[in-house]
């Protein structure tokens, strides 16, 4: 008996190996949004729990909202991504303006 572990991948077949590879890659992604689902839950736990302390904070908060928003748009409301973008683009600017 050998303690070499055996690379099973190499018994089968091509069309077993590329279905165990994409088993892999979907449980690697499944990983990859769980992480990223527990990380966005944390930002909005703080953006719930902690109040704004000026005008720039707020805005971050609301575009961060304005984005949830404009990520649930049909792809055809150009109407609705154009106000979301204009008002993305007032926070950039009077937050800019306040910090000169």
């Amino acid at each position: 008996m050998s303690d070499e572990p055996l690379d099973l991948d190499k018994h089968r077949g091509m069309a077993a190996q590329k279905a165990t590879d994409i088993r892999r890659r979907l449980a690697e992604v499944e990983s990859n949004a769980k992480d990223l689902r527990a990380r966005l839950a944390a930002v909005e736990g703080h953006l719930l729990s902690a109040a704004a302390a000026s005008w720039p904070e707020a805005a971050d908060k609301a575009s961060y909202v304005l984005n949830l928003y404009a990520a649930g748009l049909a792809p055809d409301d150009s109407h609705h991504r154009d106000l979301v973008a204009a008002v993305l683009a007032d926070f950039a600017r009077l937050s800019n303006a306040e910090l000169n």
